[in-house]
């Protein structure tokens, strides 16, 4: 019997909160829109499964595969996106602390170093893309992801920690394509909680 639908996620936070490091309309376009268009082509696809298996007709598995990675990773990522941001000063911006903070100096050597690398990942991922800090169970390690689009170079197995949006529809109303402002922007809007919450789901 099929299963439930994506749906957006509401934000824990207004579309004028993250101001001026992200603007109410930049914000506003970004979830109710492009987010949004995820969600609607993802239950489309899943909607098209359905009526398939139902009524016994053909599909292309290869292109219908290959769409639900695409727009169920754009989903899950900008999900992550909203959650590990908050209002600078209000739980946004700093420096983290907890398991978070010992994680990254256990791998890095200290948060500037991490910094860097993360910010390096985010300015240089070609096109459309993601960078993402996770944590493998197995190695009992943080490793950064520079993810292309939402599913390229995406390393399985991974418990997800914190995600940048790098796409042009994430910065292209207040940094136009200036990509780099908009990633040192982020370090102050970065909730870390939210990032410890899930290593301690991880762990």
């Amino acid at each position: 019997m099929p299963g439930g639908k994506y749906v957006l996620p509401k934000l824990k936070y207004g579309y004028a909160e993250l101001a001026p490091f992200i603007s109410e309309a930049q914000l506003t376009l970004h979830h109710s829109k492009h987010h949004q268009a995820y969600v609607n082509a993802a239950n489309a696809i899943y909607d098209k499964l359905d009526k398939a298996r139902q009524d016994g007709s053909e599909l292309d598995f290869k292109a219908v595969a290959k769409e639900l990675a695409f727009n169920s990773g754009g989903h899950v990522l900008h999900s992550l996106f909203w959650e590990n941001m908050a209002p600078a000063g209000k739980g946004g911006g700093g420096i983290p602390d907890g398991a978070i903070a010992d994680a990254i100096k256990n791998e890095f050597g200290s948060f500037e170093r991490f910094k860097t690398e993360f910010s390096k990942a985010a300015v240089t991922c070609e096109g459309s893309g993601w960078a993402v800090l996770a944590y493998g169970k197995m190695t009992q390690r943080p490793i950064i992801m520079q993810v292309e689009k939402h599913n390229v170079n995406f390393a399985p197995g991974l418990a997800l920690l914190l995600a940048l949006d790098v796409w042009e529809h994430a910065y292209y109303l207040d940094y136009k394509n200036e990509r780099p402002k908009f990633v040192e922007a982020f370090w102050n809007i970065v909730d870390w909680r939210a990032a410890n919450e899930r290593l301690k789901d991880a762990l």
